[in-house]
């Protein structure tokens, strides 16, 4: 039995509780001592007796490749602490970006390619980094720079001569200069895929470690639960079981539920066989056999789908990742062979087309309770939301975003009235939406408490309220990061409460998110995390 000043259980029927019973991996049951007493002998523990214990948080938008990209040099603007606690201090122009990236480049023997990751160009101005900027640092070694939303990277001279960029101009999202030539920035998956960058990232990497720094960062912000959203590793057979056993181990912190990418045409055949494949492979602990699809780009970088009246930039367009037709296979593919599908909308016109093909999904192969959702959900609209709930679909909502662009999608990106409205969790749940938070680390830091406050309060990195009326409760965003996304993992039944017979994931923090004052939820701490009642050291 842990005894704790406070048990916010998530559990409708009894709130809260002065301690929970653990046995065998699960929750016994939750109250006060004396009525625990009733199911036998048990060792009391009073280590948490100061402290209040919540769920364990459920992360349901992460990439652990994350954790590979802090052994490249960070360029973003802010200032950040890398897996290893080590902290980097933020890039603010470009001639910090050059002096970091010699920095670098002089450590590196032979003629490997120099890869740098967090660049933001709308941090500065809209100051581009482009080929001319990159070779100030080197003209022969390769360069490959992802920016911080991972839809684009800037490149250096020699890089686009290794990928022959010149050759393929006519690829979308190759942009070039006024006299046609390649630049040095590329937008997007096809573009960016030109130059080995991506490649050089998981070069040597080996995957075990990754996925033990990755986990040990997530559960020390609370997590106990965490989704790869959108990876093609593990997907054979050989890497799904090297995982699994990992994630099986019981000191294993996290959970793990690992969404394969779609990022090609499939039809009901070959669907079908990917989730034939992936049946049995699951266990309680490391989850396979869902489904990720990115539609279309990202806001602040101009490639994402709005709809009129589009960017203040009136030349952007935006980018499908995925062409529609294409999508509309894909999603029903694998709708129809039973997988739960997250699609990636940043842009209201991506959530548009989402709405249309789930529709049309649904209307000839129906099904009950499929809980697709919309990850991102940036700037879905109030009567998109209406249509969500009466299809019964989900939203992952990217709230930090208020925080790290809100200022930037209100001066120069789309203006004040939509920026206000952007990451609307009001007015999702006002519909009737099934809503979660994230932070889709690394393109901002893990932490589901700060996912919380950025819901709670809107406000940007310069104190600005961005959007006030979009505000939600306490409460509205400890339930999104807890039940809301285990809803939309198909897990509710096994975790996000406590209650009796579901997993005793706990986190232990030393403040009640309900009751500090609403600016102070993300300086709560966490003092630990149980997976299945183990608690980590």
């Amino acid at each position: 039995m842990y005894r704790a000043r406070l048990v916010r259980t998530l559990d409708r029927g009894r709130p809260v509780a002065d301690a929970v019973a653990v046995r065998g991996g699960r929750v016994l049951a939750v109250g006060s001592l004396d009525e625990l007493a009733a199911y036998g002998p048990a060792r009391l523990d009073d280590r948490f007796a100061d402290h209040v214990i919540v769920p364990g948080f459920v992360e349901a938008h992460t990439h652990v490749f994350g954790a590979r990209l802090w052994e490249f040099p960070y360029l973003g603007y802010f200032d950040r602490t890398d897996t290893d606690g080590h902290k980097w201090s933020g890039c603010t122009s470009i001639s910090a970006v050059v002096d970091r990236l010699r920095e670098a480049e002089a450590k590196i023997d032979g003629d490997e390619m120099l890869v740098a990751w967090g660049f933001d160009s709308v941090y500065l101005g809209g100051e581009r980094l482009c080929a001319a900027d990159l070779d100030r640092v080197s003209r022969t070694r390769p360069i490959f720079v992802l920016h911080a939303s991972s839809h684009v990277a800037s490149v250096n001279t020699a890089a686009l001569e290794v990928g022959n960029v010149a050759a393929h101009t006519n690829v979308v999202g190759v942009v070039v200069d006024r006299d046609g030539r390649p630049d040095g920035e590329l937008q997007e998956p096809a573009a960016m895929s030109l130059v080995p960058g991506l490649g050089r990232i998981f070069a040597g990497a080996d995957p075990v470690l990754i996925l033990r720094r990755f986990a040990r960062e997530a559960a020390s912000v609370g997590c106990t639960t965490v989704v790869d959203l959108g990876t093609t590793t593990p997907s054979s057979p050989e890497a799904i079981a090297t995982s699994r056993a990992v994630v099986d181990e019981p000191d294993f912190p996290v959970r793990l539920s690992s969404f394969l990418m779609a990022g090609r045409a499939f039809d009901v055949d070959s669907a079908q066989t990917v989730m034939d494949d992936l049946r049995g492979r699951s266990s309680d602990a490391f989850r396979v056999g869902h489904i990720k699809i990115v539609l279309d780009g990202s806001i602040q970088q101009r490639t994402a789908r709005l709809l009129p009246p589009g960017y203040l930039d009136r030349e952007a367009r935006g980018i499908w990742v995925m062409a529609p037709e294409t999508f509309r296979q894909t999603f029903t593919a694998f709708h129809v062979a039973g997988a739960l599908i997250h699609v990636h909308c940043n842009g209201d016109e991506a959530t548009e087309l989402f709405l249309d093909v789930l529709a049309d999904a649904l209307e000839q192969h129906p099904r009950w309770d499929h809980r697709h959702t919309v990850t991102h959900s940036q700037l879905t609209t109030a009567s998109q939301y209406r249509r969500l709930a009466a299809l019964g679909g989900c939203a992952n909502i990217f709230a930090n975003h208020i925080w790290y662009w809100g200022d930037q999608h209100r001066d120069i990106v789309i203006g004040p009235d939509r920026a206000a409205r952007m990451d609307a969790a009001a007015t999702a749940i006002a519909a009737g939406v099934p809503i979660s938070l994230h932070c889709d680390t690394p393109v901002t830091p893990i932490s589901p408490l700060a996912s919380m406050h950025h819901a709670v309060n809107r406000r940007t990195a310069t104190g600005r309220s961005l959007g006030p009326d979009e505000c939600i409760t306490p409460a509205q965003a400890l339930e999104a990061m807890t039940l809301g996304s285990a809803f939309m993992l198909r897990m509710d039944h096994e975790i996000g409460s406590i209650q009796a017979g579901k997993f005793a994931d706990l986190a232990v923090l030393d403040a009640d998110p309900l009751t500090v004052a609403p600016d102070g939820i993300a300086d709560i701490g966490v003092v630990t995390t149980a997976r299945s009642g183990v608690f980590r050291e």
